[in-house]
């Protein structure tokens, strides 16, 4: 058995590509992917729930392994691409957490939502008016319909009455 594993792995690591696809160089990056595809879809939540410690915990920590993905040899190019991305993406973060909590952001963010909120509050009051109208011009109508009926029906009655 053990001999049949030798030669597997020399089977596999005389092959260039195949150890590539074998190898720590390639599954490490490759399952660390996961933080920067985090990162990326986090840029488009509220800023309110970013956390800045974290963001900075995470830039750093990029920022360490891009360098240490260039020290080792031979280079992995895949683990820097997958901390660039996570670094960028994590001041991204930054940027958007200075801006919100120090820069004016939240108390525009309130204001833009309170405008929307107005206008949908605005829109909808329309539409109730306009539905009113039409009921309270739907009940006119009829009224007068029967209002009409009723005179018709009453000259009826007085033509009977008087004879003609």
């Amino acid at each position: 058995m053990a001999a049949a594993v030798k030669a597997l792995n020399a089977r596999i690591r005389a092959n260039p590509v195949a150890d590539y696809f074998c190898s720590t160089h390639f599954w490490g990056p490759a399952s660390n992917f996961g933080i920067p595809i985090a990162a990326v879809m986090d840029t488009r939540k509220d800023p309110d729930i970013i956390s800045g410690r974290m963001t900075l915990a995470l830039a750093g920590y990029s920022g360490v392994f891009m360098r240490y993905s260039m020290a080792v040899t031979p280079k992995n190019y895949l683990l820097f691409g997958c901390h660039i991305v996570n670094f960028s993406a994590q001041m991204t973060q930054g940027y958007r957490f200075v801006n919100y909590w120090y820069m004016g952001g939240r108390d525009k963010l309130a204001k833009d939502r309170a405008e929307q909120g107005l206008g949908e509050a605005e829109a909808a009051t329309k539409d109730i008016a306009g539905s009113a109208k039409a009921g309270a011009q739907s009940a006119v109508d009829e009224a007068k319909a029967g209002a009409q009926n009723a005179v018709g029906e009453a000259k009826k009655q007085v033509e009977k009455v008087s004879g003609r």
